[in-house]
Formats: C-alpha cells, structure tokens, sequence
C-alpha cells in the first residue's frame, strides 16, 4: 500500500536530524514533503513500498559526491538509492530509511548537454539519468543510433546498464553493457571516478550489471553505428516448440536479420495478428489452443535504407523461406526505424488504483529448454487463463556477453530468456506471486541451471548460489569500492 499520512509525517519528524548529521553534506537538496517520500517509496511494480528519509534533487554530479561522501564519513552511514525512470519491480531502486536519489534532477533544464553525440568517434556520451528514448531521437537526428537496445525505451541508461539491457539485437551486439567504452562512477566511497576496460577496469566490469552495488553511473559513452531509416516486420507463428526454437537458433546463427525475438500465445487475444481478417484461422487458431493450450510466434525484424531499399523486399522474402513456420501465418509490416524501436511508446498507468507487476524474468540454458517448455511454457502458462500477461521467450549468444562484469547468465553456448511480464490489481500480485515461485520451483527440482534477470532474490545464499563462481569477486568489488553498503540497499544482496 502506499504510505500513510502517519507514517509519512514521522518520517518528516526525523529525516533531516539523521541526514544532516553529516556536516560536510548539502542538506537544502534534500526534500522530505510527502510527495518526495511518495516518489521515493514508489516503482513500477507496485508491491514494494519502502519509505526512505528523504529524497536528494541533485543538480550536478559534485552533490551525488557529497551526498555519498557524508554517508560514507558519518558514524550511522545512511543508505543510497539511484532512481532512474523507477522502472524496478521488487523496490530495488529504493532505500528504507535512507536517501533515495532523484537521478533525473541532473538532466533538468539541460537538454541536450548531457547527451552529445561524436561522429568522428561514433560513440554518445550521455547522463546516467538520461531516457534511452531520447538517445534514439538525439542520435538518429543526425543518422546514428546505438546497436543494442531495451524492448521499453523510456528507461534510464544507468538503469539498464546496471542490468544488462536485452532486446532482440543482442544476439548479435550483445547486451547493452557489452557496447559501453567508458563510464563515470561515483562510488560507494563518494570518488569520482572515470573507468573503461583499461581504466579502473575493476570499477568499470563491476558496475556493468551490478545491480547498483559499487557505484552510481554519472555518464555512459554508448557505441554508435549508422542508422537504418526503415524495417521489414514479421511475426510468424509456429504450433510446434521444436520448430519455434530451430528457427530461432537458426536465425541467431547467420546474423541475416536484426532482430529476433519470441513470444508465448496461450489465448485468442495473443493471436489477433493473424486471426482478425479471417474467421477460417480464427477457428483453425482456436482449435490449436484448445487442443495443445499454447501456440508460439517469431517476431523478426530486417533493418534497411535508401540504399538497399530496392532489394530489401526481396532479401526478406529469401529469409523467410529459410523458416518453417504455419502456411499463410506471416503477418508483415513496413515501418520507420524509430516507430519500431519506440513500438511501446511511454507506459501511462492513469489514475490509482495503479496496478502491480510482479514479473519473472529468467535466463534458461538450451540443453534444458524442451524440458522447460513441457512443464512451464506448455504447463503452466496456459492455465493462468488471463489476457493480462505478456510471456517472450527468445535466444541469445552468449560470446556476445562479457564475462568480466557483474551480469550472471547460463554457462552455455547458447541460452533463453523468459520475461512473463504479468499486470494484476495492486491487491491481486500474491496470486501471481505463487505462481511465478512455481516455475522456480519447477527449475529446481529438475535441476534446471535457470539464473534469474532483474533477480528477486532474498537470502545471502540465494544470492551466492545466483552469482556461483563470481560471488567472490562481487564481495571483493563490495569491499573495494563500497565496504559500508551504502549503495542500493533494496537489492538486498549485502543489507
């Protein structure tokens, strides 16, 4: 629930005589109004609420240096959360009794100063605080664009590089931690650090997916490629498992598309793209689901421009050849390169009630993928009987993925992601709750190597085993640059 007047009250009582306890800190930048505790105590999820004492509004990357540094110096250090676009599910961009720092404030009023695109360099430098959204509008002004990208573009790139980043392009690119050449950090200590890969190399692959636990990112220099103008759209669909994934590892394989991605049909709703015209398919899709409970489809996207506008029709057409999805289920779309990459546009939840996204995301090794179909995609999924849901399900390489950073993924040549991306009323995620512990529960007693994305994970060990062989190198990164855990307390591997 949200926080009650009470509760907020008490929290305005005490905030700035904790806070403020640390003479050498700027307490002015500090609000502790209820609208601030709200903001603070606040994310995408919706199930989380932790209230912190106060919310920093910094204005340069000197006031996050000194917020941290008069953490860091204080007898009672208080904890520091970086919000972004507050796009976390389980509270992690929140701090409890602590300073929850607005990273947008940076941005306020500076526009395009703290995005600057080189083209000599073909690399951005770009604030941490910054929407990827207005990178891709930024950069394609002037006809480049980063390679990997975010399926939901209205993020924060010291967000998702603090992730990973993943969408239907890092089969080739990788991630997009694996396209960053240079960092600013401040770390849990409050320095001010610039780190690359031979730079402060330890700082830079520790924060590159590490979940905020070593540093707050200030700036990113973001790799840059030409820009396409325009993309060749399918979405094919497939009765068969086997077939779904051949095609997909296929597609991986030989890098004639641009993006690949796939997704989970367990109702009608999911299957409009081919069955609205026709009442023949409706009835044929039908039957299927009825019959086998889930249908799957690949969305696959070839980038072009004026140059290679004249062949694309037919480049694409040779591709889709190569695959062996249902006859006449070829949904095809032409469309710009920014309306595709932008194709969600930005989530508008209205007016509360809000509701919760207790969402699961996973990485799923290949070896175990046909046993992961029959009890969970095949097993479970269609008996949730809710339109509400979106389940992708798709394949990455993973010598695309840098294993220096922080980022945990399955140790096989090629691995899946599942994203059941649920939406219930704020009063109905514990449902969903148990049932997304079913799949992991599933995993485990089949002794499926699943790793979790966006982790939600409670327990010290849990999270050793999570991280396996690079727990030690997690504590290491800890001790170096943030021995107090100071930085993201809501993730809850060290707090």
């Amino acid at each position: 629930m949200q926080p009650s007047t009470l509760s907020i009250l008490l929290i305005i009582s005490i905030s700035f005589t904790i806070i403020t306890s640390a003479a050498a800190y700027k307490p002015e930048i500090i609000k502790s109004d209820a609208a601030s505790l709200s903001l603070g105590s606040t994310d995408y999820g919706n199930i989380v609420h932790d209230i912190p004492l106060g919310v920093a509004y910094p204005s340069t990357e000197k006031d996050v240096v000194e917020l941290i540094r008069a953490s860091h110096a204080s007898g009672e250090p208080f904890a520091v959360a970086a919000r972004g676009r507050g796009h976390s599910v389980r509270g992690q961009a929140m701090a409890g009794g602590g300073v929850v720092v607005d990273m947008t404030s940076l941005g306020k009023g500076k526009g395009k100063e703290r995005i600057r695109i080189d083209l000599e360099g073909m690399y951005a430098d770009v604030g941490g605080e910054q929407l990827w959204v207005d990178v891709l509008k930024e950069a394609t002004a002037v006809g480049v664009a980063p390679v990997s990208w975010t399926d939901y573009v209205y993020l924060s790139v010291g967000g998702t590089l603090s992730n990973a980043g993943i969408s239907g392009q890092a089969f080739m690119h990788g991630p997009q931690i694996s396209n960053v050449v240079e960092l600013d950090v401040v770390t849990g200590k409050g320095e001010f650090m610039t780190c690359s890969r031979t730079r402060n190399p330890e700082l830079f692959f520790g924060v590159l997916g590490g979940l905020g636990q070593f540093g707050i990112i200030t700036r990113a220099r973001i790799v840059l490629d030409k820009a396409p103008t325009r993309v060749k759209w399918a979405k094919l669909l497939y009765s068969d498992f086997t077939t779904f994934t051949r095609d997909q590892e296929h597609l991986i394989s030989n890098n004639a598309s641009n993006y690949v991605e796939g997704f989970i049909v367990t109702n009608e709703n999911a299957a409009s793209d081919w069955t609205s015209s026709s009442p023949s398919r409706k009835a044929e899709v039908a039957a299927l689901l009825k019959k086998q409970g889930v249908l799957y489809y690949i969305e696959l996207v070839k980038y072009y421009d004026n140059n290679t506008a004249a062949t694309i029709d037919q480049e694409f057409d040779t591709l889709l050849k190569e695959l062996k999805y249902m006859s006449g289920y070829n949904a095809t779309t032409d469309a710009s390169f920014v309306e595709f990459i932008d194709e969600s546009g930005d989530i508008d939840n209205g007016t509360p009630p809000l509701p919760s996204h207790p969402w699961l995301n996973l990485f799923i090794p290949k070896s175990t993928i046909v046993e992961f179909n029959a009890g969970v995609l095949a097993g479970m999924l269609p008996k949730l009987n809710d339109t509400s849901g979106i389940f992708i399900f798709y394949p990455f390489n993973r010598n695309k993925w840098d294993d220096r950073m922080t980022a945990v993924v399955p140790d096989e040549e090629v691995f899946y992601t599942l994203a059941a991306l649920h939406t219930t009323p704020q009063d109905g995620y514990k449902s969903m709750d148990e049932f997304n512990n079913e799949i992991l529960e599933f995993c485990k007693s089949k002794g499926l190597k699943v790793k979790q994305y966006l982790p939600n994970i409670k327990s010290k060990k849990e999270w050793m085993d999570h991280f396996g062989t690079k727990w030690e190198i997690v504590e290491k990164r800890k001790a170096m640059f943030d021995p107090k855990n100071i930085l993201s307390p809501g993730q809850r591997i060290f707090n």
